[in-house]
């Protein structure tokens, strides 16, 4: 007996901002595989909605690590659960976090992935592998503590600082023993790094002066900055560096909206004189030390000294709605779909 698969296509390459009609749902009768060695069939059921993912609607050429093809599934982060296997760490039943495909059924092939596939502890929600124990959260404390690597008493900041990547950063960075700013948009979102994340500041880039404002609260300069977003951003940052200052780039959210390449820093000098290293990394150069790093973020969690929180909406056609409320700011907390 057959299943249904429903799947969100690509339907066209968003130019500018994406809208509901870049994407194309589709429906079909669907019948499980043979599956080879290594292979596991899995049936998802919540769905992460992360800003990189309109990266890679982009063309050929500008979505370095993947770019969806007109007519195929959309490519993000999913969670779901194992219904056949011919993999020995991954049988039927077991739960697992992987990039996969906006679709119920999705063809894994763990030991071949470029990004880690996470087994779910069976006594962990679904859930907590897309947000505090997810691909984001490992995203924040490599890129932070490898790419970053702050040392305490210094004043580290990051943007993006109330999203599912940026509060992890920001708080590995406190838990570490730095002085932590954080950039969001919004006075609520503000008000949350501060109460909630127990940031040392909060800057509202909707209503500050972003290059004045780390001006007033990093009067000795960043020493640390974990970039999500880039543009105007980054260079309110390089205005404000100190010497030797590290800049980890995780991802360049205001330019996956556009149909321009995402800009660097206006004045190259700057990171000349001021000694400054600029890094992009992607979670999977350190997937060898997932473990550990789960185990460090599990230890803070249970400690109270790890915050998360996640936006949860329902139904598996509302997909393509609940990814563009990213780029308005409409989410408060990790974005995710439950089906």
């Amino acid at each position: 007996m057959s299943e249904t698969n429903r799947r969100w296509l690509l339907a066209r390459r968003p130019q500018g901002r994406a809208a509901e009609s870049d994407f194309a749902f589709d429906s079909q009768p669907y019948a499980p595989p043979e599956l080879a060695e290594g292979e596991v069939l899995v049936r998802t059921k919540v769905f992460s909605c992360a800003p990189t993912m309109r990266n890679w609607m982009n063309e050929p050429g500008r979505s370095y690590r993947a770019s969806i093809g007109i007519g195929e599934p959309i490519i993000g982060v999913s969670a779901g659960i194992v219904e056949k296997s011919r993999h020995p760490r991954h049988p039927v039943g077991s739960k697992i976090a992987a990039v996969m495909h906006w679709q119920d059924f999705c063809l894994v092939r763990p030991d071949q992935s470029p990004t880690p596939v996470l087994r779910i502890p069976d006594d962990s929600p679904i859930e907590d592998a897309l947000g505090i124990f997810g691909l984001n959260a490992l995203t924040a404390y490599f890129g932070m503590l490898r790419v970053g690597q702050p040392k305490p008493g210094e004043t580290v900041v990051v943007s993006g600082a109330a999203g599912s990547t940026g509060s992890v950063a920001a708080q590995v960075a406190r838990n570490v023993g730095c002085r932590v700013i954080g950039i969001a948009g919004g006075a609520d979102k503000c008000s949350r790094l501060l109460t909630e994340l127990k940031l040392d500041g909060a800057i509202d880039y909707k209503s500050e002066d972003v290059s004045k404002r780390l001006g007033e609260l990093c009067p000795k300069g960043v020493d640390v900055f974990y970039d999500n977003v880039g543009g105007d951003i980054l260079q309110a940052v390089m205005e404000n560096v100190a010497v030797h200052a590290r800049i980890a780039v995780c991802g360049q959210v205001a330019a996956y909206d556009t149909d321009k390449p995402a800009p660097g820093p206006r004045d190259m000098m700057k990171l000349v004189y001021w000694r400054v290293r600029i890094q992009g990394f992607v979670m999977g150069d350190y997937a060898h030390d997932a473990d550990a790093a789960l185990a460090e973020l599990k230890r803070w969690r249970d400690e109270g000294k790890l915050i998360y929180r996640t936006d949860m909406r329902e139904g598996f056609e509302s997909l393509p709605r609940t990814f563009l409320d990213l780029f308005i700011g409409a989410n408060d907390g990790a974005l995710l779909v439950r089906t």
